[in-house]
């Protein structure tokens, strides 16, 4: 029986880049799992890589298929952009262990639909200053920088990651990713210990 490993933490805090390593693991054995969005592509991404991407009439289509686990839609300063996971065949407990990047509210879902005892979140902490650093960096490399999003994005996870929403979300495993391989390591070697039951 395998479980469903929840990367969750604020904005630039390192999680992508950490799940990629943790699936590319090839001793955890952990498969990805690719989310739907609604928003526009970014540079540098590639649609079923990074997400797939989908117009708001197809998020609907699946909603009525029941085919979404959970969703969140945030009113940004472009327009509504809906995240999403579906069950679409990518998530199989049964026969084995998958890994993903969530928010605190998807957290819950993912619960709320496997159970508590399924699914597992991995909480990754970066010093406030560094995060928006690194958040900056990533914008200013974009063709069309977005930095009003970027602080709504970094105010917004002041309130959603409150001590009292991660104690709500069952959040006990806390990793500080000042150096992501080495981060990296530290969450396979718990990983490796939770499959164990340890």
């Amino acid at each position: 029986m395998g479980k469903l490993y929840v990367i969750v933490g604020k904005s630039a805090s390192g999680k992508d880049t950490l799940e990629k390593k943790l699936r590319d693991d090839k001793s955890l054995g952990l498969r990805h799992i690719v989310p739907y969005t609604t928003r526009p592509i970014r540079e540098g991404e590639k649609d079923g890589v990074d997400y797939h991407f989908c117009t708001v009439r197809q998020f609907w289509q699946m909603t009525e298929a029941k085919k979404i686990i959970e969703y969140r839609t945030y009113n940004t300063v472009f327009g509504e952009w809906t995240y999403f996971t579906a069950d679409d065949g990518q998530i199989d407990l049964n026969s084995h262990s998958s890994i993903v990047v969530g928010t605190l509210v998807s957290l819950k879902e993912f619960t709320k639909y496997f159970g508590r005892e399924k699914v597992v979140p991995i909480y990754i902490e970066v010093e406030d200053g560094e995060r928006l650093q690194r958040a900056l960096n990533r914008e200013k490399h974009q063709k069309n920088p977005k930095y009003s999003e970027l602080c709504r994005r970094f105010l917004a996870d002041q309130e959603d990651f409150s001590e009292e929403n991660l104690l709500k979300a069952g959040v006990i495993h806390r990793f500080e990713n000042i150096d992501t391989t080495r981060t990296a390591a530290e969450i396979a070697e718990f990983i490796k210990g939770d499959m164990n039951g340890h």
